[in-house]
């Protein structure tokens, strides 16, 4: 069922200011902010509320060629989606939740292809700093950090997905207004809670599908070439697993321990091990132990 976009009336039932700390996105004004001639961003949809903004751009992809630059935001989802399939759940209009479509296909070697989330949590930290007034980081490989009472918080989440032919869908989730009473779990932060000076979610959103643009746009004009368009430089001044001793938790119920001392080329994290050599690591759930 496709979802209702009612993000720009009031229903009958119950009134889009009914919880006047979290109003709703402006839909009308994000997408004069965001699409124009020869941009990215062609279109930009809010609806009020739907089970995971990923799950549709990928049905839509797969009935037909979507074109590139489609953007999804939801006030609410109801079955969110992190990484191996874990549950996101936020109450409604207390963060961003998004989905964009990119097909990287013309001109980006597929191997290069792994840089997207990457790429968008540089795009996601950098946007939230400057419009929010908050100091984030980026744990590898999606998770985006901020600091509440001295400790590390996730407070957002990156989602890559293979959607139709040489599409990919990139979901964005960033807790923006949750109070300490509604995290999901103990370690778990958001803006407010981390002093953001800003929660006002429209600018936020603006800025970072701004930087998400930029940032896109010159992978794709290098080639996907992390080095040579800066990317590989700002993660690695962003990543704040960079430096620590890890635990990389792989697939196949292996797990392997070092110091988290690069991310190379190819977006992949580099560990050097008490046994004296660099292991590279491309995929994995990332523990951070301590400080290097």
């Amino acid at each position: 069922m496709t979802p209702r976009d009612d993000s720009e009336s009031s229903g009958p039932r119950r009134s889009r200011w009914s919880d006047l700390e979290r109003p709703p996105l402006n839909a009308a004004a994000v997408r004069r902010a965001l699409v124009r001639e020869g941009g990215l961003w062609r279109e930009v949809n809010v609806v009020q509320r739907t089970g995971s903004t990923n799950s549709d751009l990928v049905a839509r992809a797969a009935e037909g060629r979507l074109r590139e630059g489609v953007v999804l935001v939801a006030e609410e989802q109801t079955a969110a989606r992190g990484r191996l399939d874990r549950q996101w759940v936020a109450p409604a209009r207390s963060g961003l939740f998004f989905s964009v479509l990119l097909r990287p296909g013309d001109g980006v070697p597929m191997e290069r292809w792994g840089w997207l989330p990457l790429l968008t949590g540089v795009a996601v930290a950098t946007g939230l700093a400057r419009a929010g007034g908050v100091d984030t980081a980026l744990k590898w490989p999606n998770d985006v950090l901020v600091t509440v009472g001295g400790e590390e918080r996730k407070a957002g989440g990156i989602l890559a997905e293979a959607a139709g032919d040489g599409g990919v869908v990139v979901g964005v989730g960033v807790n923006v207004s949750l109070r300490a009473d509604e995290l999901p779990v103990p370690t778990a932060g958001s803006l407010a809670l981390a002093g953001a000076v800003s929660t006002d979610r429209d600018p936020l959103l603006r800025a970072v599908l701004r930087g998400l643009e930029d940032w896109y746009g010159r992978w794709r004009a290098a080639g996907g070439d992390a080095g040579a368009c800066g990317l590989q430089e700002a993660y690695a001044a962003g990543c704040a697993t960079l430096g620590r001793v890890v635990r990389a938790e792989l697939p196949g119920d292996r797990a392997l321990v070092g110091e988290a001392v690069a991310v190379d080329g190819d977006g992949r994290l580099i560990l050097a091990t008490e046994a004296g050599v660099q292991e590279p690591v491309g995929a994995g759930d990332i523990v951070h132990l301590r400080a290097g």
